[in-house]
């Protein structure tokens, strides 16, 4: 059974991320001084007296407005509030009731959601200040005062949320669940390809370059299974990188990368292969992740015979430091190849945390050095005693020798390819541990 949903809205900079990251515990929500730092949704997971429920963070809303971020900011919180059980309305002591504030507290009315008010910024203990009083004007019933920043009054705001909430259900079993990360430079479109999957308006789709902020969680499922696939923000080069907003959106995609399963490293496929996508790809290669290449706007692209192929080829060259990822050709404006996208997660989440038993893995090195001799020098030639897998996530090997300085790379390698034609390791790197035994043993 999913989970009841919250969602957490108000007129920009009054603290709503703030008192999010608070109620969840982790800073998932950008928190700046700037109004309009937070533009889709946020999602979390928030507990309170053993009830579970699922915490949505929007943007701001401007009920008049023409800018066309701002415009999408509203419907993204109007999403928001026609997924929740419970709507908290958060709103400024220090700025006081505003027309804003009014013109929300309007649509919150005709939602027909349960609205609990909360005014924040109350920052000292006791009785609230007069001005307090001012919010009863907007006709949502007694605010409750609170202070996102030090936590005062949160949990009378919570009680008041789990009161609201619908009648707890017994909960089933849940399969196990693919992180997927959509990393790559900004515009590639990785929040079309969320929108495309999601089949909604997920997140906010602009030809303005650093339009996506925080990493956007949306869950997904289908025949292949279930997923999380978290949209981030595009990774630039760090001296192109000079507002302190876009740091903390580099950041949350570095962290989003960090918990991920799987990384979707999307590039233009009208732009092809950039320094800054192996830079990007990096990332996720050095944290061990299962990789996918997804080649978007191949729509876009004028075709001739061999055009895939071609291009194919070229992009193995480019990405000949992880020779193990696969590459898809695809496009999140028409749904072109989306499935064949899924499927190719899968295998690559499954061969990420794959382990394979010490007897049959030494049954491979046997036949491997039957098949190419270790290598010698000076009259001494390696020895693999044995080999074992220490961990999954990526795939991690002990291999115990004789002299670890005549395991040479270039036999690492043949070995590593061995194990991927044997077990089917597609889309995940593989680490080697090499542990050298006592000479005088």
């Amino acid at each position: 059974m999913s989970k009841p949903v919250v969602a957490v809205v108000g007129r920009p900079n009054v603290g709503k991320s703030t008192l999010f990251n608070k109620l969840v515990g982790q800073r998932l929500s950008i928190v700046d001084d700037t109004p309009g730092v937070t533009r889709d949704r946020i999602y979390g997971e928030c507990e309170w007296c053993g009830r579970k429920f699922t915490l949505i963070d929007t943007g701001g809303i401007e009920p008049n407005t023409n800018d066309i971020l701002l415009s999408q900011m509203r419907v993204q919180a109007q999403l928001a509030m026609d997924a929740a059980d419970v709507i908290i309305m958060v709103t400024d002591l220090h700025s006081g009731v505003t027309a804003t504030d009014s013109e929300v507290a309007t649509m919150l009315m005709k939602s027909g959601r349960p609205v609990i008010l909360c005014v924040n910024k109350c920052d000292s203990v006791g009785e609230p200040p007069a001005e307090f009083y001012e919010f009863y004007n907007l006709g949502l019933g007694d605010p409750v005062a609170i202070s996102s920043v030090h936590g005062h009054g949160t949990g009378d705001l919570l009680d008041q949320v789990l009161a609201y909430l619908p009648e707890e259900e017994a909960e089933t079993a849940e399969d196990e669940v693919v992180r997927v990360a959509i990393i790559g430079k900004p515009n590639v479109g990785k929040s079309s390809l969320v929108n495309c999957i999601a089949g909604e308006n997920r997140c906010i789709v602009s030809d303005i370059a650093g339009t996506t902020r925080d990493a956007i969680d949306t869950e997904v499922e289908n025949k292949y299974g279930k997923f999380i696939l978290i949209d981030t923000a595009g990774l630039r080069r760090k001296n192109k990188v000079t507002d302190q907003i876009e740091r903390y959106s580099v950041l949350r995609a570095q962290m989003a990368i960090e918990r991920a399963d799987v990384c979707v490293i999307m590039i233009d496929a009208l732009e092809g292969f950039t320094e800054q996508d192996s830079k990007v790809a990096g990332l996720a290669h050095e944290a061990g992740k299962a990789c996918v290449v997804a080649v978007n706007k191949w729509d876009a692209v004028e075709k001739e015979t061999g055009t895939m192929a071609a291009m194919r080829t070229r992009l193995e060259e480019d990405f000949s430091f992880m020779s193990y990822v696969p590459i898809l050709f695809l496009s999140a404006k028409t749904g072109q190849r989306i499935d064949g996208l899924f499927e190719t997660i899968q295998q690559a989440a499954a061969s990420n945390r794959m382990r394979i038993a010490t007897g049959v893995l030494n049954d491979v090195l046997a036949q491997a050095t039957a098949r190419v001799q270790p290598p010698t020098d000076k009259g001494h030639r390696l020895k693999i005693y044995y080999m074992t897998q220490a961990s999954t996530r990526p795939p991690t090997f002990v291999c115990f020798v004789n002299s670890a300085e005549l395991f040479h790379f270039s036999y690492q390698r043949y070995l590593e390819n061995r194990i991927r034609e044997t077990f089917g390791l597609s889309g995940t790197p593989v680490r080697f541990i090499i542990r050298e035994r006592d000479k005088d043993k």
